[in-house]
């Protein structure tokens, strides 16, 4: 058996599971109101902390110990962050006619 499957009891998966569940329920309850600009950014915030939890816990990255798991996850990171940056500066500078 791994060290992962010791360290991480059922109890907590259950957890995690309804708190996804919640942060769906949330993401779909918020779609319904106007919030005019910040409509992208509160879905993508509750989508980013869904995600980070998938990422965490239940991809075992919480207790990974191996340098190599965690520079790919900076260096997935970065690129994402390079990737938003870019984007969200060639969609400032445009022209709208």
């Amino acid at each position: 058996m791994s060290e992962h499957a010791k360290s991480s009891p059922l109890k907590m998966y259950f957890g995690i599971w309804i708190t996804l569940l919640f942060l769906t329920y949330l993401t779909y309850r918020v779609a319904a109101v106007d919030l005019d600009p910040f409509n992208a950014a509160v879905a993508l915030t509750i989508a980013t902390v869904k995600a980070t939890l998938v990422a965490l816990f239940f991809m075992h990255v919480w207790h990974a110990s191996e340098k190599l798991t965690k520079l790919v996850i900076v260096a997935a990171l970065f690129f994402l962050l390079l990737l938003l940056g870019l984007t969200m500066t060639d969609y400032a500078t445009r022209l709208w006619s």
